[in-house]
């Protein structure tokens, strides 16, 4: 091998190891597709999760909208209703403060 050869041979080579950096390192190379794959997988399960509860939500709507037992039965726990003809037994303080 001749010194032009060798030169050529370095130089073949120092141009394939550029272009492997660039392929693995470089703007849309193997690691930022690594990177971009990891996301989309966080996303399917963000979007997983998102579903779920929207389907959650369209339940309770329907049952907000037709069934008047649920209506009832929150209105009695998150609002303290009661019907005109109940009547709310409390304990006295004095019987809970002798405990």
């Amino acid at each position: 091998m001749n010194a032009k050869q060798k030169i050529l041979m370095s130089l073949a080579l120092s141009i394939i190891f550029a272009l492997a950096l660039l392929i693995i390192f470089g703007d849309h190379g193997a690691l930022d597709l690594k990177h971009l794959n990891e996301k989309n997988q966080k996303l399917v399960k963000q979007n997983a999760l998102l579903a779920r509860e929207n389907l959650k939500l369209a339940r309770q709507i329907q049952r907000l909208k037709n069934d008047h037992a649920y209506i009832e039965n929150i209105a009695r726990r998150e609002l303290g209703m009661i019907k005109a003809d109940e009547v709310i037994l409390k304990p006295s303080r004095a019987k809970q403060e002798k405990k």
